[in-house]
């Protein structure tokens, strides 16, 4: 069976943002393969295992060959890199000179990545490597050296194996050709005007907890939030942000709402409407690995894993976070049954009074 071999592509485009150009760079990489996934703004993943045959052409001349298209047609530079997998392409191309091209062969893979430091393993945030680091392992070679038991008794069973099959060169994840959504949002109306911070912070974990359930329903994460807040007057204000780390938890959702919100700086605004939306969504296994620092992140996730299998059965509102509720009549109105959980997430310095 013939070896798998990813091409990772990343476009220096002259005007970043250009949306039509990068439809357009992506529509000459399907003359090359037809597989192809792309990855807004600049960059792409094409597996050109077939390819190789249909062009008679090995991988570096196969990357080659879109430089040399994207270069003439279009005036862009492309930096290539391929590997056996996904996550070894998007490595080798953020370590490859601008419009220059790195192949990694399955028997060269050890030699490569052990070198290189834990953060800029696939799956590696600030925190994950910030911890690493406490613990001595500086380097994937001294990550893939760390037996797995221990990995896993530091940072959780899922995060533990990701991290082990990680730093041995491992991804199973292939190109996917259907393209993502861009941004996925949700809207909270009242049925009058709200003055009260307390009402629009309810507002604000229900929108968070519902743009989170559709994210992890999708497999996505998103990279950045919006939020904009409407006025009786029909104005309204927005405020977003890029995330440290691309998430799809209720909590860090949540906690970045929050936020945003408190840049707003209300005072006594008459707030007829609060939408929430999530942008720079990338499939859920290109997130940074998010580990539980505490007790109480552990019981956040499962709680949330709780709620989502109840979700897939039951339908959604079948739990609410107990925030949501001021009374034990509020917490009861909706789907008949429905148990709250989950208390609210503290509030900021600047809303305490």
């Amino acid at each position: 069976m013939d070896q798998r071999r990813i091409l990772h592509a990343h476009f220096h485009l002259p005007h970043p943002g250009d949306t039509d150009l990068y439809a357009q760079l992506l529509d000459l990489a399907e003359g090359i393969t037809p597989r192809v996934q792309a990855l807004a703004p600049d960059a792409a993943h094409l597996d050109i295992t077939g390819a190789l045959r249909y062009w008679d052409r090995d991988p570096a001349e196969v990357a080659a060959l879109l430089r040399l298209r994207t270069l003439a047609l279009h005036g862009v530079q492309t930096t290539c890199a391929v590997a056996p997998n996904r996550m070894l392409a998007t490595m080798a191309a953020a370590a490859t000179p601008p419009g220059m091209t790195t192949v990694i062969e399955t028997a060269d893979t050890e030699r490569w990545l052990r070198p290189r430091p834990v953060a800029s393993l696939h799956g590696v945030g600030p925190a994950t490597a910030g911890k690493l680091r406490t613990y001595g392992l500086h380097t994937i070679g001294d990550l893939a050296d760390t037996p797995l038991p221990t990995l896993i008794r530091l940072f959780g069973a899922a995060a533990g194996r990701a991290l082990h099959a990680h730093a041995h060169g491992q991804d199973p994840r292939t190109v996917q050709t259907q393209p993502l959504a861009k941004s996925l949002g949700a809207e909270r109306a009242f049925e009058h005007d709200v003055l009260d911070p307390g009402e629009h912070r309810r507002a604000l974990l229900s929108l968070a907890e519902e743009v989170a359930a559709r994210l992890r329903d999708q497999r996505q994460a998103t990279g950045g939030l919006a939020l904009s807040v409407h006025y009786a007057d029909r104005s309204s204000s927005t405020r977003s942000r890029t995330l440290t780390e691309a998430t799809a938890h209720t909590r860090a959702i949540a906690t970045s709402a929050y936020g945003l919100y408190d840049l707003l700086a209300l005072q006594r605004a008459r707030v007829r409407s609060i939408s929430l939306r999530a942008q720079d969504l990338r499939p859920a296994g290109e997130a940074t690995q998010q580990l539980t620092l505490g007790p109480t992140d552990d019981r956040a996730l499962a709680i949330e894993a709780v709620t989502d299998r109840a979700r897939a059965r039951y339908g959604p509102g079948t739990l609410r976070p107990a925030a949501l509720a001021t009374s034990t009549k509020r917490a009861s109105k909706g789907i008949p049954g429905a148990k709250t959980f989950l208390p609210a997430l503290p509030p900021s310095e600047g809303n305490r009074q």
